[in-house]
C-alpha cells in the first residue's frame, strides 16, 4: 500500500490505519477488561464479500457501538472465534468499513472529528437538529444518499436505522430506499448493554462489569425488484429487534429493570 494512497473520500489509508490501530489499542479494555463483550455470529462476517455489504444495527451509544463493531469485525476477520482476545488483529485492519453518522455529531468537538477521518459518512438528520427532534423536515441532500453509494462501492457501511439511541424509534425509510436502490447483502446487527456501561456518548465508562451482547445475524431474504419500501422497513425492524410487537413482550416501562435483572443472573 503506497504511503499516499487513498480512498474515495480522500482520506489517507496509512493515516486512517494508525488511527485505527491507537483508537482500537485506547479501546480494547472497554469491552474486554473493564467490561466483557459476549460475541455471537463472527463466521457470518467471514463469509461476507469484500464491497456492498450493508449492517444494520439498533443503537445505544453514539460511538462505543461503532468501535466495537471495528473490534468484532476485524478480530473475526483475523480468525478469532466470537472473540476479541489479543488486539494484535488490529494491526492489518479492514480498512474500507465505513459508518454513517448525523454531521452534527462528529462536529462536536476534537474527537468525533478524529474518528470520522476512521470512516464516518456524515449525513443531514431531515427531522433533527441541534439535538432536538423538528416538526418541520428538511430536505434530503442527494450528496449524502451518493457517499453511502460510493462507500457501498468500495466496501461496507455501518448503519443505525433508527437514526437515534432512544429503544423502539421506527426506522427510517432512507434504510429501505438504500437497499432497494442499491441491492447490497443486509447483515443485521443487535446489541445490548453498551446504554448501561457507556454514557450517551459512548466516551465515557458509566458502570464496569457489565456483560455487553453483541449478536451478528444470518443477511436478509430480500426480494430487491418486488418488496416495498414499507415491507423492507419492517423487515428492518424485525431483524434488529425493535419492531412495536416486541413491546407487547416487554412492556417499555419494565425495559430497564428487566435489563438489570439479566445482568443480575449473568453475574
Amino acid at each position: 500500500m503506497g504511503f499516499f494512497k487513498r480512498n474515495p473520500f480522500g482520506h489517507l489509508l496509512f493515516l486512517k490505519k494508525w488511527l485505527i490501530r491507537i483508537a482500537g489499542t485506547l479501546t480494547h479494555r472497554r469491552y474486554r477488561g473493564f467490561n466483557e463483550l459476549q460475541i455471537e455470529g463472527s463466521e457470518i462476517i467471514r463469509q461476507l464479500p469484500d464491497t456492498n455489504v450493508l449492517f444494520i444495527s439498533n443503537h445505544q451509544t453514539y460511538f462505543a457501538d461503532v468501535v466495537a463493531m471495528f473490534h468484532v469485525f476485524n478480530a473475526s476477520l483475523s480468525g478469532r472465534n466470537d472473540n476479541i482476545k489479543n488486539v494484535g488483529y488490529l494491526w492489518q485492519p479492514k480498512l474500507n468499513i465505513y459508518y454513517v453518522a448525523a454531521s452534527e455529531t462528529m462536529r462536536s468537538g476534537l474527537l468525533p472529528k478524529i474518528l470520522a477521518y476512521a470512516g464516518a459518512i456524515t449525513v443531514e438528520r431531515t427531522w433533527r437538529a441541534d439535538g432536538k427532534d423538528i416538526n418541520e423536515k428538511k430536505a434530503v441532500n442527494p450528496n449524502d444518499t451518493d457517499n453511502i453509494m460510493k462507500a457501498l462501492e468500495d466496501g461496507w457501511v455501518i448503519t443505525f436505522p433508527q437514526g437515534t439511541t432512544k429503544s423502539f424509534k421506527p426506522v427510517r425509510k432512507g434504510t429501505a430506499h438504500i437497499i432497494k436502490t442499491h441491492k447490497p447483502i443486509v447483515v443485521p446487527i443487535v446489541i445490548d448493554g453498551f446504554r448501561r456501561s457507556f454514557d450517551k456518548k459512548g466516551l465515557r465508562i458509566k458502570k464496569k462489569n457489565i456483560l455487553q451482547s453483541f449478536i451478528i445475524k444470518e443477511p436478509l431474504q430480500i426480494d430487491y425488484d418486488n418488496e416495498t419500501i414499507e415491507q423492507i422497513v419492517e423487515k428492518i425492524e424485525f431483524a434488529i429487534e425493535q419492531h412495536p410487537s416486541f413491546l407487547k413482550v416487554i412492556p417499555n416501562e419494565v425495559l430497564e429493570e428487566q435489563e438489570k435483572l439479566n445482568e443480575l443472573r449473568r453475574w
